[in-house]
């Protein structure tokens, strides 16, 4: 079974944009992956602790999944830079690469 991470905004966000991050983690279980959820750590951290955690998590996934407006955000552009860099497949949602 394959492992996904899900990548996508957060900082300004109500609820730091957890209820996307959770409905993609559910949808992404109902197709049969196991799922990284970076969304479940606390949320009183600095960006620049979170960064490497979530790399280390991007890191032990086999595929990312960008929610809509990643490219809107510095910390999934990261992510998917890393992700795209070694070679990890990248599952979309509805929306395009283009980022709708």
């Amino acid at each position: 079974m394959k492992t996904v991470y899900i990548c996508g905004p957060m900082r300004g966000r109500p609820d730091l944009g957890r209820g996307a991050f959770r409905q993609a983690e559910a949808r992404l279980r109902e197709l049969g992956y196991h799922v990284i959820n970076p969304a479940v750590l606390p949320i009183d951290l600095p960006w620049r602790v979170y960064m490497p955690i979530c790399l280390a998590m991007c890191r032990e996934a086999d595929m990312i999944a960008p929610l809509p407006g990643w490219t809107r955000s510095s910390g999934a552009r990261l992510e998917m830079d890393y992700a795209r860099q070694t070679g990890k497949h990248v599952f979309w949602f509805a929306e395009t690469e283009e980022d709708t």
